[in-house]
């Protein structure tokens, strides 16, 4: 899989000067990975558009508040992950039920694989039963694109955090992956 291109901090400055096509071509860069982050965490599409709609709402109207236009990217994950804590409540989940990384569920669209597929699919199973913490840290990462210090702002974790956690998911993910060859 390869990363997401990196946002612009350009694009944002003039997105924060009232550049109307840069806000549409900046909302544009992170609305898919928004909506399979949103879907992940909710577990139904339905509720990930409502829950999408209303975070590029919150973005277009506080991005002149963001500071610093190279934390865009983890800016947007931390209202995302805000918005899904807001409707998973109103789904009547608690918070702490709420999955980020169901990944049977993601919509990915990948490039056809170079690599075996059945071990794809063995990675995924394993990723599956990961404790969430690291089972979110592994997406942002890895799906997302996200660099650890944008996963630690997005979070609201340290960067010690995103590391440790990243390494423990990895370890178990290796663990698991000998385990079934």
């Amino acid at each position: 899989m390869t990363a997401p291109e990196p946002v612009s901090p350009l694009l944002v400055a003039r997105a924060q000067l009232g550049d109307l096509r840069a806000l549409d071509a900046l909302l544009a860069t992170v609305q898919a990975p928004l909506f399979r982050h949103l879907a992940a965490a909710l577990g139904d599409e339905h509720a990930a558009e409502d829950a999408l709609q209303e975070v590029l709402f919150t973005i277009s109207r506080r991005l002149g508040t963001l500071r610093e236009p190279q934390w865009f990217r983890a800016w947007a994950y931390r209202i995302a992950n805000r918005t899904a804590m807001r409707h998973a409540r109103r789904l009547r989940r608690a918070p702490e039920a709420v999955d980020p990384l169901d990944l049977a569920e993601l919509p990915v669209d990948l490039p056809e694989p170079d690599f075996d597929p059945e071990l794809v699919s063995s990675l995924v199973a394993s990723i599956d039963t990961l404790p969430p913490a690291s089972r979110v840290v592994l997406r942002l990462h890895y799906l997302d694109g996200l660099t650890q210090p944008e996963i630690a702002e997005a979070l609201e974790i340290s960067v010690g955090t995103v590391k440790s956690r990243l390494a423990y998911g990895l370890a178990a993910l290796r663990r698991q992956m000998r385990a079934i060859r």
